[in-house]
């Protein structure tokens, strides 16, 4: 019993830590492009282009990150992270020239790493992995509302405050709230094991036979990482681009309905979704965000059909966001989670790192229609390799239980 509080009291934790991680290190950055793109006199394609760098970058450290999860605990790298994101939203926000302001984002960026979903997924699968597929889905739950709620208050802010005292505003967010909850839940987990509190924990055996991982990894890798290249191109222009197509106003009531679809995608999985495996769980996320970028390509202005668009998208993030956690436990098992995951992580980010500037560019050469087909193209060969996976997943019946 006192081990089921304890568990509730992480995944709480973690949708909090979520949701601010998310709105102030990631989501807010579209809105607030514009305005640093015009403080140090550069084009918004400049400023995605150093944004899309960070991504690389924050790839290449995955990998790192991942082991030290799983070397150090979840939690204690979180509680640095915290501290670590803190800081470089300050030296954004003190960033003199554009040079200084491209290091503070990239660092932006792999402290992103360390409290992101890669390290909250690591720190519920390390705490109990069996019951960890249920954790992801209840986190992702909460943190789905991370892009409604900072989507709105990153916009309303601007109309007050500089885009550098904002992100002086979401450092202490991520100080004064994130870092004593990553913290607790740390000590929360030795005090757990210290009075025997927790029970033992039982290893996941994934259901891709040893011999097969290799080349199943490199697919998944690959379909994560062409997901993660239409997802990333989207979101970073998603209230911007909304506003070119005609929708004025509604861009940023329309962009936010990204968020609450993800939370109802994620609340239909729970309820209903327990039929599904995790391989196919990540196929129907991949046709929905395809789905819903193309519907934005034919519809333009049309306010139902972008709708429909952030609606389709919203519900296919809010599934591959569990697929991300859900996915490599089922397919490879508990035994080095935090370093499979960081593989993973690296793939699609750097994948993805070139997502926003090459977005941005492709609005500009050959309009937002054909840039929107050519992201969807990418997202279907993504379905593809998910076909791959699920088909050769069902070849072995002896996933974990």
């Amino acid at each position: 019993m006192r081990d089921n509080r304890i568990q509730t009291g992480v995944v709480a934790a973690l949708g909090i830590t979520q949701i601010v991680g998310y709105g102030t290190l990631y989501y807010s950055f579209s809105i607030l492009a514009e305005s640093m793109a015009v403080d140090f006199g550069i084009s918004v394609e400049q400023v995605f282009a150093v944004f899309s760098v960070s991504l690389f970058v924050g790839g290449i450290t995955a990998p790192l990150i991942g082991r030290e999860l799983d070397r150090r605990g979840a939690a204690a790298v979180m509680t640095f992270g915290s501290a670590i994101a803190a800081a470089t939203l300050v030296l954004c926000a003190w960033s003199p020239s554009v040079a200084v302001f491209a290091l503070a984002i990239v660092l932006l960026e792999v402290s992103s790493g360390m409290v992101q979903y890669q390290a909250a997924f690591a720190a519920l699968v390390e705490s109990d992995p069996k019951t960890a597929p249920r954790s992801i889905t209840y986190l992702t739950l909460i943190a789905g509302f991370a892009s409604s709620i900072f989507w709105p208050i990153s916009a309303a802010l601007t109309a007050y405050l500089s885009w550098r005292e904002i992100y002086l505003v979401f450092a202490v967010l991520n100080l004064a709230l994130c870092m004593p909850l990553h913290f607790w839940i740390m000590r929360a987990g030795k005090i757990a094991n210290a009075q025997g509190f927790r029970k033992e924990r039982q290893h996941v055996v994934g259901a891709i036979p040893v011999e097969r991982r290799r080349s199943a990894m490199l697919v998944v890798f690959a379909a994560f990482a062409l997901l993660g290249f239409t997802l990333a191109s989207i979101l970073a222009h998603m209230v911007p681009m909304l506003g070119a197509l005609g929708l004025g106003g509604a861009a940023v009531v329309i962009g936010s309905l990204f968020g609450p679809a993800q939370v109802l995608s994620r609340l239909i999985n729970m309820i209903f979704g327990t039929s599904l495996s995790p391989p196919a769980l990540a196929v129907v996320s991949a046709v929905l965000m395809v789905l819903g970028v193309v519907i934005l390509g034919f519809s333009g202005e049309w306010f139902p059909g972008a709708v429909a668009f952030a609606v389709c998208l919203g519900l296919g993030s809010g599934i591959n966001s569990i697929a991300q956690g859900s996915l490599p436990l089922y397919l490879f098992g508990s035994d080095g989670y935090g370093a499979i995951t960081g593989r993973m992580a690296a793939a699609r980010l750097a994948a993805g790192a070139a997502a926003p500037f090459a977005f941005a560019a492709a609005m500009h050469q050959i309009g937002i229609g054909f840039s929107l087909f050519a992201t969807a193209a990418l997202g279907t060969l993504g379905i593809g390799a998910f076909v791959l996976v699920a088909i050769e997943a069902r070849r072995h019946p002896v996933a974990a239980e």
